[in-house]
């Protein structure tokens, strides 16, 4: 009983911080800072109650339209509480009052406004990668943390690979291949996952970036002529599945086809 009211905690906790997660997508791109100042609607900019403000809950109340104006709400608010929720279930489901909970569900979070910002807006804002960063590496101080050496490791390791890729595509395609916040993000991955798993989404994004990008290149005649691709999306899937199966992963490598000394 005391483990499903953990759970449920778990769970509220989740989609209240996805709530807030909606908030930052919506205010950091379009720099109207991030404060805790009360929620507007899109359309008519009238100031969102305390009820009809409940993550998940309103929506479904209000049927996914504004109070005031009978404006559409975006599926993508419901969607990111839902998202940061099953995220941070799934974390303490797998790793319990570990310190690789909190770790684990605080990159969810951020990997989350990452994905959807980058998608809407092909930037990465500073005021999420730098932090982040910082947070990564004091992760790492902590017991049973990765290890402040390994945490360095990794963002030297993602920060600098993706750099001299940036630096040799710019010098192959003579204009910017690859934006700073990808770096940036890299980097911020690395502190967090550590050398092994940073390297492990690298492939993992690039395998993503160019099958998904091939497919939707075929239907969609904007993409084609554009050619713009942001590839924080792919990173942040990537490192998704480097949380959850990197291990495994790395652990099967190492088995299988690395020669014994």
């Amino acid at each position: 009983m005391e483990t499903q009211i953990i759970y449920i905690l778990v769970g509220v906790l989740g989609l209240a911080v996805g709530s807030f997660l909606n908030v930052l997508i919506y205010r950091i791109p379009r720099h109207k800072g991030f404060s805790l100042s009360r929620s507007r609607c899109p359309s008519c900019e009238a100031t969102i109650g305390l009820f009809d403000n409940i993550p998940l809950i309103s929506f479904l109340i209000l049927g996914g339209r504004c109070r005031h104006c009978g404006g559409k709400i975006s599926l993508r608010y419901p969607l990111v509480e839902l998202l940061n929720a099953a995220a941070w279930l799934f974390f303490f489901w797998n790793y319990g009052l570990s310190i690789s909970f909190p770790a684990a569900s605080f990159l969810a979070s951020v990997l989350i406004v990452i994905f959807f910002i980058d998608l809407d807006f092909q930037i990465i804002p500073d005021v999420i990668t730098l932090p982040g960063i910082a947070v990564g590496l004091l992760f790492s101080l902590l017991p049973s943390g990765l290890g402040f050496l390994q945490a360095l490791l990794g963002l030297l390791a993602g920060g600098g690979i993706l750099y001299l890729i940036a630096v040799l595509g710019d010098r192959l395609f003579r204009k910017e291949s690859m934006g700073g916040g990808d770096i940036k993000m890299a980097a911020m991955l690395g502190a967090f996952l550590g050398w092994q798993k940073v390297i492990l989404v690298f492939f993992a994004s690039a395998a993503l970036g160019l099958v998904i990008s091939l497919i939707i290149m075929v239907f969609s005649k904007k993409l084609r002529t554009s050619r713009v691709v942001p590839f924080g999306p792919f990173l942040a899937v990537a490192a998704f599945l480097a949380i959850i199966f990197g291990d495994t992963i790395i652990a099967f490598y190492v088995n299988n086809f690395l020669i014994p000394a």
